[in-house]
C-alpha cells in the first residue's frame, strides 16, 4: 500500500459546510392558507344546491296568522301586523328563481323582450357574485331583482346568524353587480300560501321586521322537474276564471331548457285570453323595489364580486391545471414502464460482453472519504474482493477523525491513500482522477459497500468506445426504521424505472456519487468536476453528456449505501440534492437550445427535472389542499376515487419497479405512510431549495473560487510511486 501527501491541490479551506436556511414556515403557510381560503370562497359560492320544489306544510300552523293562511302571496309583516297583496284578476306576475344563469336567463330576456313583459327574477347571491353582468343585464333591461339568499339554504333550520349573513351577502353582491339593492324576498323551497306552516313563517316574520316583503307565488309551472315537458310547463301555469296570478318559473339550478319555450307559448296565449303583465312595484304601490345601493353598498359589494370572481378564475384556472398534469403525469408513467420493461428485456438477454468484447482493462476505484472512520473498512474490505482488476485509491479530505490513518493500516496492496487539506467532493475527487493511471474511472462514496461483481459489470458497458459514463444500481442498506423503508422504495422506483427510462432515452441526468463509472477522457473533455453546484454529479453527468457523450445504466451493478435514518439528516441530504439539482438545470440551461447529444438532453432531461421534478411537487401541497376541497365541496365519492386511483397507479407501478430489482415486496405495505409523512417532507424540502434556488439566481451560483480544475492538477508532474508529492 502506498500513502501520498498532495501539496499542489487545491488550497486549504474550511470543508463547505451546506447551511440549511430555516424553512419559511411563515410564508408557506400564508400561500397554503391565501390558496385554501380562495378555494373556500370558491367552494360556497359554486357548491351545489338542491333546487327548489313545491312545499306542502310539513307542521303546525298555529303561529301562523289567519290573514296570511288566507291572503295573497305577497305578504307583508313586522311581526304583529301583518297584511298581504293579492293579484288582481286578468293580471299575470311572471317571476324567475336560481339566476342569474349564463345560459338561461338571456334566453328569458330575449323572450320577455319580445313581447314587452316584465319579469320579476328572485337571484341568488353566490350567481350574481359569479356573473355579475348577466345581474345587471337584468336590471339594466328594466325588470325587478328580488332576493333568493347567498347560497339557496333553508333558511329555517339555520341560525340567526347564518340568516342575517345570506341577506346582508346577496344584497352586497347585487349592489356590486347592478348598483341596486332590493326589498323583495322570496325564501328558498317556498310555494304557495298554502304551505305555510311554523318555520316558515318564522322567516318571513323576521324579514317582516327587516323591513322585506315576501313574495311567494299562486302556480308553479314545475320546470325544475326533470321529466316535465314543454306542454306540462304550459297547462300548469294557466289560471282558471280569469284569475289573477304569480307564476313561478326559474332561470337557473338546473336544466331550464325548456322554460323559454314555454314562455314563447304561454305569453301570447295569455294575452290573447286578456291577461296583462305586471310587477311587484305596481301591485304594491311602491316607487322602486330596487332602491340605488348606498355608497358602502356598492364598494363592499363590488369587493364581494371582485373577491369571488378571482377566486373562481383561480380555482378554474387550477383544476385546468391539475387536469393537464394529471394526464401528463399517467402518460410519463405508462412511457416510464414502458421504456423500463423495454430495458429490462434488451439487456436481460445480454451477457457481461454483450457491449462488445469483455473489459477486462484494470480500472481505478476513487473513494473520497471525510470523517469515515465507521465505514471506511468496510468499504475497502468490499473492493478488494472485487472479481474485476482494480486500483484504489482513498482521497483523505482533510478527515479529523483518523479515516486515513485506518485505511493505511489495514494493509491492502491495491489501495493508495492520499491526504489532501479540506477542500470539499469535487476537489478529492479530481485529486483522485489525476493520480488514476487507467482509462476508466469508478467513483463511490466513502460509506458505501460494493458487490464482488459489481465493479466487472459496472464497466462491461465501456467496450463500446462512445460510452462516457455508466450509473449502477445504488440500493438502501439500513432498511430497519421507517424513514430507511421509505427511501429503499424511492430508491427501488428511481433505479428500476427511470434510470431505466433515461437509458433508453438518452437523458440520463445523474449518474449517482455512491456507484459510477466514467471514461477518463470524458473526464478531462469536461475538466472533471466542477464546484459550480452542490450536485456535483448532475452536473458533471449533463456536462458529459452535452460533450457527445452516452451515459447508460446498469442495473446489475449494485452498490449498498446506509441512508438517513433520521428526519434532520434526511432534510439535509435532500436539501443539498434538490438545491444542487436546480443549481445543475440553470447553469446547463442553454442544453435546451443545442443541436446533437446535449440538446437531445436538454429537450428530454432537463424538461422532465423542470416539469416533473421540479413544478409538480411544487403544486404538490396546493393539490392536497385542493383534495379537501373536493371533498367538501365536489362530489366526495368522485373525488376519493380518483385519488385512490392515482394511489393504486403508483402502488403498482412500484409492485412493477420491486419486480424488476427482485426485491421483496414486503415493505410495500408502507406507502401509503409514505405518502402522508414522508412525501410531506420531500415537499417541504423542495419548496426551501427553490426559495434559496431563486435568491442564489439572484446573487450569482457562480461565487465559489475556481481552482483550475482537473486539467490543472493534470498538467502538474504527478509522482509515479510511493511517497509524497513535491512541493
Amino acid at each position: 500500500m502506498s500513502v501520498e501527501t498532495s501539496k499542489e491541490t487545491p488550497p486549504a479551506r474550511a470543508r463547505r459546510r451546506i447551511r440549511v436556511p430555516q424553512p419559511r414556515w411563515i410564508l408557506l403557510v400564508v400561500v397554503l392558507g391565501l390558496f385554501a381560503s380562495i378555494l373556500l370562497v370558491n367552494g360556497l359560492v359554486t357548491g351545489e344546491f338542491t333546487q327548489d320544489g313545491a312545499a306542502e306544510s310539513t307542521s303546525e300552523t298555529g303561529e301562523v296568522p289567519d290573514a296570511a293562511l288566507t291572503g295573497g302571496p305577497i305578504i307583508q309583516t313586522d311581526g304583529t301586523t301583518t297584511t298581504t297583496v293579492t293579484v288582481p284578476d286578468n293580471k299575470i306576475v311572471l317571476t324567475f328563481d336560481d339566476g342569474p344563469s349564463p345560459e338561461y336567463t338571456p334566453e328569458i330576456l330575449e323572450v320577455l323582450d319580445k313581447y314587452d313583459v316584465p319579469g320579476v327574477f328572485f337571484q341568488i347571491g353566490s350567481e350574481i357574485s359569479r356573473y355579475p353582468s348577466i345581474a345587471k343585464q337584468v336590471k339594466d333591461a328594466g325588470h325587478e331583482i328580488g332576493i333568493h339568499t347567498f347560497t339557496h339554504p333553508e333558511m329555517s333550520t339555520k341560525s340567526q346568524w347564518r340568516r342575517d349573513v345570506e341577506m346582508s351577502e346577496t344584497q352586497f353582491a347585487l349592489a356590486g353587480a347592478a348598483n341596486v339593492s332590493s326589498v323583495i324576498f322570496r325564501p328558498p323551497y317556498s310555494s304557495t300560501v298554502a304551505a305555510l306552516d311554523n318555520p316558515t313563517w318564522s322567516v318571513m316574520a323576521e324579514m317582516g321586521e327587516k323591513g322585506y316583503l315576501t313574495v311567494v307565488n299562486d302556480l308553479d309551472s314545475r320546470d325544475w322537474e326533470p321529466d316535465t315537458t314543454t306542454q306540462d310547463i304550459i297547462d300548469a301555469v294557466l289560471p282558471d276564471d280569469d284569475a289573477g296570478a304569480i307564476l313561478l318559473f326559474h332561470d337557473g339550478g338546473g336544466d331550464r331548457s325548456k322554460t323559454a319555450t314555454a314562455l314563447e307559448s304561454v305569453i301570447p296565449y295569455l294575452k290573447n285570453e286578456g291577461y296583462s303583465f305586471t310587477t311587484i312595484t305596481a301591485l304594491t304601490g311602491m316607487s322602486t323595489v330596487n332602491p340605488k345601493a348606498t355608497t358602502d353598498e356598492r364598494v363592499y359589494g363590488l369587493g364581494i364580486v371582485g373577491a369571488v370572481q378571482v377566486a373562481q378564475k383561480i380555482t378554474d384556472w387550477f383544476a385546468t391545471l391539475l387536469l393537464v398534469l394529471g394526464v401528463l403525469m399517467i402518460l410519463r408513467l405508462l412511457l416510464m414502464l414502458g421504456l423500463a420493461r423495454r430495458h429490462a428485456r434488451r439487456f436481460r438477454k445480454k451477457d457481461s460482453a454483450g457491449w462488445g468484447p469483455p473489459y477486462t482493462e484494470p480500472v481505478t476505484v476513487l473513494v473520497p472519504a471525510y470523517n469515515e472512520k465507521e465505514m471506511i473498512a468496510d468499504t475497502l474490505g468490499s473492493l478488494v474482493r472485487s472479481t474485476h482488476p482494480i486500483k484504489i485509491i482513498v482521497i483523505d479530505d482533510g478527515s479529523t477523525d483518523g479515516t486515513a490513518d485506518i485505511a493505511e493500516s489495514l494493509g491492502h496492496r491495491n489501495v493508495t491513500v492520499i491526504r489532501q487539506p479540506n477542500g470539499g467532493k469535487s476537489a478529492a475527487l479530481n485529486n483522485g482522477i489525476a493520480h488514476a493511471g487507467t482509462d476508466v474511472v469508478v467513483m463511490m462514496d466513502g460509506d458505501t459497500v460494493f458487490e464482488p461483481e459489481t465493479v466487472a459489470l459496472l464497466v462491461q458497458p465501456f467496450a463500446d468506445t462512445g460510452i462516457g459514463a455508466v450509473a449502477g444500481n445504488a440500493k438502501v442498506a439500513n432498511r430497519t426504521g421507517m424513514i430507511p423503508i421509505w427511501q429503499h422504495i424511492e430508491y427501488v422506483v428511481g433505479f428500476s424505472i427511470d434510470r431505466r427510462a433515461y437509458d433508453i432515452m438518452h437523458c440520463m441526468a445523474t449518474v449517482p456519487g455512491a456507484i459510477g463509472a466514467f471514461r477518463r477522457e470524458a473526464l478531462e473533455q469536461v475538466n472533471g468536476l466542477s464546484e459550480d453546484t452542490l450536485a456535483e454529479d448532475t452536473d458533471l453527468t449533463i456536462a458529459i453528456i452535452r460533450a457527445g457523450w452516452r451515459v447508460v445504466y446498469e442495473d446489475r451493478s449494485r452498490a449498498w449505501t446506509e441512508a438517513p435514518s433520521t428526519m434532520a439528516q434526511l432534510w439535509k441530504q435532500r436539501y443539498r440534492w434538490s438545491y444542487g439539482t436546480m443549481q445543475a438545470m440553470w447553469k446547463h440551461r442553454r442544453a435546451l437550445f443545442e443541436r446533437g447529444p446535449g440538446g437531445k438532453f436538454g429537450r428530454r432531461g432537463l424538461l422532465n427535472l423542470a416539469l416533473f421534478q421540479t413544478l409538480m411537487p411544487l403544486l404538490s401541497p396546493l393539490i392536497d389542499v385542493f383534495l379537501v376541497y373536493g371533498l367538501i365541496f365536489l362530489d366526495p365519492l368522485l373525488t376519493l376515487a380518483a385519488w385512490l386511483g392515482v394511489l393504486l397507479l403508483q402502488l403498482l407501478s412500484t409492485m412493477y419497479a420491486f419486480r424488476l430489482d427482485k426485491e421483496s415486496m414486503r415493505p410495500l405495505w408502507r406507502m401509503p405512510l409514505q405518502q402522508f409523512v414522508y412525501r410531506q417532507l420531500m415537499y417541504l424540502v423542495l419548496i426551501q431549495s427553490m426559495l434559496s434556488a431563486i435568491r442564489g439566481i439572484r446573487l450569482g451560483w457562480q461565487k465559489l473560487r475556481r481552482t483550475g480544475g482537473l486539467n490543472a492538477l493534470i498538467g502538474q508532474q504527478l509522482p509515479t510511486g510511493d511517497g509524497p508529492r513535491p512541493s
